[in-house]
């Protein structure tokens, strides 16, 4: 079974990957799009992944209720800059690790790797209403800096109202308008 749950990991996380870049060509930042995701191919991550996918969900999750943590995911957000886990840092005032404002560039790659993902776990099922009811579903308990909660809600309810056309067409707007801004 492990070597199914092998292949399924691993067409699940390509095609996930797949619809990433596309959308990120479709954002203007088609950099992060090819470079998104890769550390999921590494053995830390990929065998995780492979011993607990199920194609509805993602692996980690199913590896949190098995051993109570997954060591895929704390391997993934450490390397991977598209997610606010990625950013807190150990705040001078307050003695304490606290979430970081997110660089523009980064925020519009977590959108569209939130899409991407709705679209694989959601399947026929997807809406573009699904990535914002998904967000906040997890609003009240997550830890991310205001700002940038605010910003990524902001793109996911304009996809919800308006659509993929209209949405990708802002996004590239940014692009244009702030790319030396955009924080690479």
């Amino acid at each position: 079974m492990a070597r199914f749950g092998a292949l399924h990991h691993f067409i699940t996380i390509t095609r996930h990957r797949h619809k990433v870049i596309a959308h990120c060509f479709r954002a203007g930042i088609p950099w992060r799009g090819l470079m998104h995701d890769l550390s999921k191919y590494t053995p830390t991550e990929f065998s995780e992944g492979a011993r607990y996918w199920q194609g509805t969900r993602s692996p980690n999750e199913k590896a949190r209720e098995d051993v109570g943590y997954s060591a895929a995911w704390i391997h993934h957000r450490g390397r991977n800059r598209h997610h606010f886990e990625y950013w807190k840092d150990y705040n001078m005032t307050t003695h304490r690790e606290e979430p970081v404002k997110m660089p523009l560039i980064f925020v519009m790659e977590m959108f569209c790797d939130r899409v991407a993902a709705s679209k694989i776990y959601q399947g026929e099922k997807y809406t573009d209403r699904h990535p914002i009811e998904y967000f906040l579903r997890a609003k009240p308990t997550r830890i991310i800096h205001p700002e940038t909660s605010d910003l990524l809600e902001s793109w996911l309810v304009m996809l919800a109202e308006r659509g993929e056309k209209e949405t990708f067409k802002a996004l590239r707007r940014i692009r244009r308008t702030r790319g030396k801004d955009l924080n690479y």
